[in-house]
């Protein structure tokens, strides 16, 4: 796993990649995931280092530990994740956006054009 040069800490992004993992279906619901030491080994961390990622995912109702075989992915994992990224954009990183469209001059029906090629290639 490459991490990626930000302010961000590495247990950070580690939880955050496995989160993609979940919406994408690398991880389904009730299935065990990795161990701590399989996990830390595959990607070449400390194993403290996951186990602070899998605590970060169990705080959010993510994960679940079953006391001696290991971690789960929630049920409704998809769901927490996508609420939280979906606040996540609308109150963080669309205001900025935004803004700079403003500045630019840009209108909706400019950014929804755009929006819809950029999905028409998805």
């Amino acid at each position: 796993m490459v991490f990626e040069e930000n302010n961000k800490a590495i247990y950070l992004q580690i939880a955050e990649k496995i989160s993609d993992g979940i919406m994408n279906g690398n991880y389904d619901s009730d299935k065990r995931m990795p161990s701590v030491r399989e996990f830390a080994a595959s990607i070449e961390v400390n194993a403290n280092t996951v186990m602070r990622s899998y605590d970060v995912l169990a705080s959010k109702g993510l994960i679940y530990n079953k006391r001696g075989i290991g971690f789960f992915v929630n049920e409704d994992a998809k769901i927490r994740i996508t609420q939280e990224r979906t606040t996540n954009l609308i109150d963080n990183q669309l205001p900025p956006l935004f803004r700079l469209l403003s500045i630019l001059g840009i209108t909706p029906e400019e950014l929804k054009k755009e929006y819809e090629k950029f999905i028409e290639n998805i």
